[in-house]
């Protein structure tokens, strides 16, 4: 009888920690899209490429520390498919985070568009595209399918393989967010004038289903192409890269455990009564 209390324990306690990575990658990628798409649609006139670069990367900078050590900070199904790939992710949780990254996305553009809309003269999402992704007339510059496709897979490939090397186990610790949040910006440096930037299904997702029209058509290659990527990015990594200890990219993001016990010790003292 106890033996069954401390399964069901611990069956709870599992499935409450799978919920808290969930939520926290709905947010995360609900930041990501909210700040990214929300910089270029509201204020992409004024910032420029340049500034809509920044502003993904700097949010996905902003996530990886602030929900890393819950959930890992994937907010991309194509970071979650690579990271399972490579061993680094269980793959019982790959649906939950590809539905929570999904809704985060969808909710952040519902939000985008909302504000979007109190502009004198309003906005519609799908004569103007709301941060879309697409290829052909699509494209901010016209590039054709075919120039899209490799775009978004390379792309994410260079997204993923960053991913593994900074949470590898041998990396330096406390440095991952800030080479994955500059790896999102240097690839949106080169993706935004073919594709407007995918190497994320879910950012993909959002836009393209209020956007309607060639975003809603097209969004299948912003589905497969950055798996694609992913996929490769998981294969090159394993051929290239053994660590003796393999750990997750949640594990990679927290602070390490003297750290944390200075926190707290630190925290204790400045609590404690003169």
């Amino acid at each position: 009888m106890r033996d069954g209390n401390v399964r069901a324990a611990r069956a709870a306690s599992a499935n409450g920690d799978a919920m808290q990575k969930y939520l926290a990658e709905a947010v995360g990628t609900f930041v990501l899209v909210l700040g990214g798409v929300g910089a270029a649609v509201l204020a992409g006139d004024r910032i420029g490429f340049l500034g809509v670069s920044f502003a993904f990367g700097l949010s996905l900078l902003a996530m990886v520390y602030t929900i890393g050590p819950i959930s890992g900070c994937h907010v991309n199904p194509a970071v979650s498919v690579g990271l399972m790939m490579a061993g680094k992710f269980d793959k019982r949780h790959l649906a939950g985070y590809v539905i929570a990254q999904c809704v985060g996305a969808i909710v952040a553009a519902f939000v985008v568009l909302l504000i979007a809309k109190g502009a004198p003269g309003g906005y519609s999402a799908g004569a103007e595209g709301l941060g879309s992704n697409g290829y052909g007339a699509a494209s901010p510059e016209g590039y054709g399918g075919g120039a899209a496709f490799l775009t978004e897979v390379a792309l994410t490939f260079l997204l993923v393989l960053t991913v593994l090397g900074a949470t590898d186990s041998r990396a330096p610790v406390g440095f991952a967010g800030v080479a994955i949040g500059l790896v999102l910006t240097l690839i949106h440096l080169v993706g935004i004038p073919i594709t407007n930037t995918s190497v994320n299904p879910a950012r993909s997702l959002g836009p393209a289903l209020f956007a309607g029209g060639d975003a809603l058509r097209q969004l299948w290659m912003f589905i497969i192409a950055p798996l694609l990527g992913a996929a490769f990015a998981s294969a090159v990594y394993r051929l290239v890269n053994r660590p003796a200890v393999q750990i997750t990219a949640a594990r990679a993001e927290e602070a390490l455990p003297e750290e944390r016990r200075e926190r707290i010790v630190g925290r204790r003292d400045v609590e404690r009564p003169v």
